[in-house]
């Protein structure tokens, strides 16, 4: 398959969605007695502790969340107490909750039905305190497995189409996907997950590089096969999702890599049985690129978001001023951060709404998004309980700063409906949808437009999340039925297509 054949990603989409998409079993359940493994765990490698300084970096949470470090002329090198640091607060476990039938752990980041589907590697060339080599994280002993000893940033680079962001950085993260811990409980609908979770752990892993002063961006433009044998994945079961370099260092490139061989490394097995689904398979093999030319070629300007001009109210946002924002650190929030399951119904107040929708759509820094602030989703908004602004229907003006009333009315039910019947959804003062125009973004990228249209939504909601919690408040992301959420919102959202939905509000007790 090729990335310009779109008719894949057009077959894929509508056959997930809700409520009667054909590549979903309606007779599918879940049983949780049966769960995946949710760590991947090699079995003959040693292991390297990570460091974890208790001491924080003492950065805003709704500073780190909006701001992106731009590369300077300084080098910025992480050392091994700051990379311990950055995937911990992404990816590593922060608190153990006790249920009738066990025990669960809980990561940094929220993740569709805490199936934790996605896995953390490094790949460095010498810093502070680690030798270079191919790493993958481990966040149930805390600890990082060296898969390879040397500098391979080398095949990063190459396999990027020699972009900028990788070939200065002294590290790269590596997102990857294990299909079968997720599609146990939700099918084919599993790969749209991959993105939506990769999503807010990179939201996390933005914040704090940003908190401590380092560079950080989204690629999602790379030689899938490349990556996927550096890391040495079986790729029936786990595939790479996204690089993010980290760091820079302006005067010094990677030396040529040593020969990327098979590893054949053992793992413990995450289930005593897998169930493929080829229609994840065949979309990741639709949308993935093959040599730095289709690498080079795809990466660029992103088409503009057509908005129609405001016809309705347009309202201003009102966010706090730097002086007026909590100063709840981003480890802090993170660390308290839960997916809320119970709204109480309560108002919150437009001046914190302003805020998280100005402090976390700022626009993602990623190869596919330039300018930076450019973005690929719309935010519509239904409101249901916010002092200070009128309950109804909104969409987001991000140049304008302000929202536009688009229908004025109680809509709770109606939201509660358009998140498959979910209370949540009614119960929370505002759910934020992201809408995408797929049909130009797969013109411009092909079907890798559709991972990063998700990505570009996902990252976005990872951020409500975290300047939701840092205020004090709680959000959850939510599922939904696909073409009823565009048919609520048009005729200003004719032809888009819903990336991702959130959930905010005052948490019941």
């Amino acid at each position: 398959m090729n990335n310009r054949d779109l008719q894949a990603t057009r077959q894929y989409h509508n056959g997930t969605k809700h409520p009667r998409g054909y590549l979903l079993n309606p007779w599918h359940r879940f049983d949780p007695a049966s769960q995946p493994l949710l760590f991947k765990m090699y079995t003959d490698l040693e292991s390297i502790p990570l460091p974890l300084n208790p001491s924080l970096a003492g950065v805003p949470a709704l500073f780190a969340t909006s701001t992106n470090i731009a590369p300077t002329a300084e080098e910025r090198m992480p050392d091994i107490d700051t990379l311990a640091r950055i995937l911990y607060f992404s990816a590593g476990i922060t608190k153990h909750l006790k249920f009738k039938w066990g025990e669960m752990a809980f990561r940094a980041a929220a993740c569709t039905g805490a199936l934790y589907h996605i896995e953390l590697y490094v790949v460095c060339g010498d810093l502070p305190g680690l030798e270079a080599g191919v790493y993958h994280f481990d966040p149930g002993e805390f600890v990082l497995k060296r898969l390879r000893r040397g500098d391979y940033r080398r095949v990063l680079v190459e396999a990027s189409g020699h972009e900028l962001s990788i070939a200065r950085a002294p590290a790269v993260f590596v997102y990857t996907d294990v299909f079968w811990r997720n599609a146990c409980k939700y099918q084919a609908r599993e790969y749209r997950h991959a993105f939506w979770d990769s999503g807010t752990v990179l939201a996390h892993t933005l914040a704090m590089a940003s908190a401590h002063g380092l560079p950080a961006q989204v690629v999602a433009g790379f030689d899938d096969a490349s990556v996927n044998r550096l890391l040495d994945l079986d790729t029936q079961r786990e595939v790479a999702l996204v690089l993010v370099p980290v760091g820079h260092t302006p005067n010094q490139e990677a030396s040529p890599a040593p020969e990327v061989r098979p590893l054949s490394l053992k793992t413990m097995p995450i289930s005593s049985y897998e169930i493929e689904f080829p229609a994840i398979l065949e979309m990741h093999a639709a949308s993935s690129l093959a040599g730095a030319e289709q690498v080079i070629a795809w990466r660029g300007k992103p088409p503009a978001v057509e908005m129609p001009a405001p016809a309705g109210r347009l309202v201003a946002l009102q966010p706090y001023t730097e002086a007026e924002m909590t100063p709840d650190s981003i480890e802090a929030v993170i660390k308290r951060r839960g997916s809320t399951r119970r709204f109480s119904r309560e108002s919150v107040n437009f001046r914190q709404l302003s805020t998280i929708l100005d402090r976390a759509l700022p626009g993602v820094p990623a190869d596919f998004l330039e300018p930076t602030g450019a973005t690929l989703n719309s935010a519509y908004l239904i409101v249901n309980a916010v002092e200070g602004l009128e309950p109804g229907v909104y969409v987001f003006f991000r140049e304008r700063q302000a929202l536009e009333l688009l229908k004025a009315g109680d809509f709770r039910s109606k939201a509660g409906y358009l998140a498959l019947n979910q209370d949540l959804a009614a119960d929370a003062s505002v759910d934020i949808f992201f809408l995408a125009d797929l049909e130009p973004v797969l013109s411009r990228f092909g079907n890798r437009g559709y991972r990063a249209a998700q990505l570009d939504a996902s990252i976005q909601a990872g951020r409500v999340y975290l300047a939701t919690d840092a205020q004090q408040m709680g959000a959850t992301g939510l599922t939904f039925f696909d073409d009823a959420v565009t048919d609520f919102f048009s005729p200003h959202a004719q032809g888009k297509s819903v990336m991702f939905l959130i959930a905010l509000g005052k948490r019941a007790r």
